[in-house]
C-alpha cells in the first residue's frame, strides 16, 4: 500500500509540473502575440525577437525538465540511489 501511495504522490507531482509548464507556455504565447501586434503596429522595428528569444529559452528549459526524457533520468537515478541505500543497510 505504501508503494501505491508513493506512486500516486509522484504522479500528482508530475501532473502539477506539467500543468505549470502548460500555463507558462500559454502565458508566453499570449504575451508574445500581444508584443508582435504592438511591434507590427509601431512600424515593425522588429525588437520583439529579443524578449521572444530570452523568455523562450526559459520555456524550453522548463519543457525539457518536464519531458519524458528528464522523467526517465529521474526514475533511473531514484532506483540507483535506492539500490545504494539497500547495499549500505
Amino acid at each position: 500500500m505504501a508503494e501505491e501511495d508513493e506512486k500516486l504522490l509522484r504522479a500528482q507531482k508530475r501532473v502539477k509540473e506539467l500543468k505549470k509548464f502548460y500555463n507558462h507556455l500559454a502565458v508566453y504565447l499570449i504575451v508574445m502575440a500581444i508584443l508582435l501586434f504592438i511591434d507590427y503596429s509601431d512600424g515593425g522595428n522588429w525588437w520583439v525577437h529579443w524578449p521572444m528569444i530570452g523568455w523562450g529559452i526559459f520555456v524550453v528549459i522548463q519543457g525539457f525538465s518536464v519531458s519524458k526524457f528528464a522523467k526517465g533520468w529521474e526514475e533511473k537515478k531514484l532506483k540507483e540511489i535506492m539500490e545504494e541505500e539497500e547495499k549500505e543497510n
